[in-house]
């Protein structure tokens, strides 16, 4: 059984949980942030909501289980809705992967601070692990996210700082990085390309936020 899934059958609760929390918290901070900039298309459709039905792409998350990789339904936004469109998508664009961040953050939060209180140790396992992995797959989609391919978050910000004309050309070759993106995914080049930036960048940020952590609670 486990030979088939992309994380060890122990680990598969605290993932799955993870993941309907951190890809629901992702869509709605995109359909929240379009809708205050002035764009009621998610709205519209029920997307403003910390409901997970309304978010979760059911073989986007099955995938992620067996192949490591996955998604939600993308948040439909509609930039003739905004006065500053270029403001705005780029903000409703980060919204989604900050979400991750910040909900990095909060469980580093947790964690110290049940430590600086003393009550780590008492703490039922479960709770360290569920923490550890909430902790590690929320840094992962938000390092993911910013990628600089279609159809990430980090190809539509690139994509709203480009000049119109530049705009215009990554709209006509949109189709072709996406195919390129799902080239990377799921065959060998991603690891010379992808895998890099996860090796990288990850340990940097994880061990960052783990340091400033540790000093402000623990010394």
């Amino acid at each position: 059984m486990e030979s088939v899934l992309a994380f060890p059958l122990s680990q598969l609760p605290f993932v799955i949980i993870t993941l309907i929390i951190a890809f629901t918290v992702h869509e709605f901070a995109h359909a929240y942030t379009a809708y205050k900039f002035g764009d009621p298309t998610a709205k519209n459709q029920g997307r403003v909501t910390l409901n997970p039905i309304q978010h979760l792409d059911p073989i986007g998350t099955i995938l992620i289980l067996i192949a490591g990789f996955g998604w939600a339904r993308p948040v439909p936004v509609n930039r003739y809705h905004f006065k500053n469109p270029k403001l705005a998508g780029i903000t409703v664009s980060i919204a989604g992967p900050l979400s991750n961040l910040l909900m990095a953050i909060l469980a580093f939060i947790i964690w110290y601070g049940l430590g600086g209180l003393g009550l780590l140790a008492s703490t039922p396992m479960f709770v360290n692990e569920f923490l550890n992995t909430f902790i590690n797959l929320n840094l992962v989609l938000f390092v993911f996210n910013l990628l600089p391919l279609p159809p990430l978050d980090g190809y539509r910000i690139i994509e709203d700082l480009a000049p119109a004309n530049i705009r215009a050309k990554m709209t006509q070759f949109e189709v072709y990085g996406s195919l390129i993106f799902i080239i990377l995914v799921i065959t060998p080049l991603g690891d010379y390309t992808i895998q890099p930036i996860f090796e990288t960048v990850l340990p940097f940020l994880s061990g960052g936020l783990d340091e400033f952590f540790y000093r402000l609670f623990m010394t």
